[in-house]
């Protein structure tokens, strides 16, 4: 977990962007984390998280299926964005879907981090990682639900690290009586 919020929050401080994607139950968690780190880090700063789930543009997915093959629906989107520091950020519970394991590929190539989120003993996604997180779990509605957790508690420890880089940053302030800086 350490890892992993590291390395997200130096792609914040670095403004590099997140790539997150992943198939049914981790599609939708792919789009959840997306929101939570695009929107619920603001925290009033005007820099901003720089995220994007591939699992959104459902028109460009299922072109890219019925025109190529399904196995390269976010390959071939990290194709056009992805490049060197930005992080490929795949979701998937068995750790084996081809279309993940292909845009982890695409996304090494491209000289991108990879980080993942899977379940059993980490599929193949595992060899393909930089950093990876496994819930060590066979049952497929328990992985998701542990994911969601997961994925919620990166978001908190993010948030909290990057809200103290920017107190840091402002540097001490006096405090009156009537609490007002």
């Amino acid at each position: 977990m350490e890892r992993v919020t590291q390395i997200l929050v130096r792609a914040y401080e670095q403004r590099h962007t997140v790539f997150v994607f992943g198939n049914g139950g981790s599609a939708a968690l792919a789009s959840h984390f997306a929101c939570d780190l695009g929107k619920g880090t603001v925290n009033g700063s005007p820099k901003r998280f720089r995220v994007m789930a591939l699992t959104d543009n459902v028109p460009l997915m299922t072109a890219w299926a019925n025109d190529s093959k399904y196995e390269d629906i976010f390959a071939e989107q990290l194709a056009n964005f992805a490049v060197p520091g930005d992080i490929a950020f795949a979701i998937s519970g068995s750790g084996n879907s081809p279309n993940v394991l292909n845009a982890l590929r695409v996304a090494k190539q491209a000289g991108a981090t990879t980080v993942g989120l899977g379940g059993y003993q980490g599929g193949k996604m595992l060899a393909l990682c930089d950093a990876c997180i496994i819930v060590p779990c066979d049952n497929m509605q328990i992985i998701e639900d542990l994911h969601l957790c997961v994925a919620h508690s990166l978001f908190t420890c993010i948030r909290s690290s990057i809200s103290q880089v920017g107190h840091a940053a402002a540097g001490p302030h006096l405090v009156t009586r009537t609490g007002t800086r």
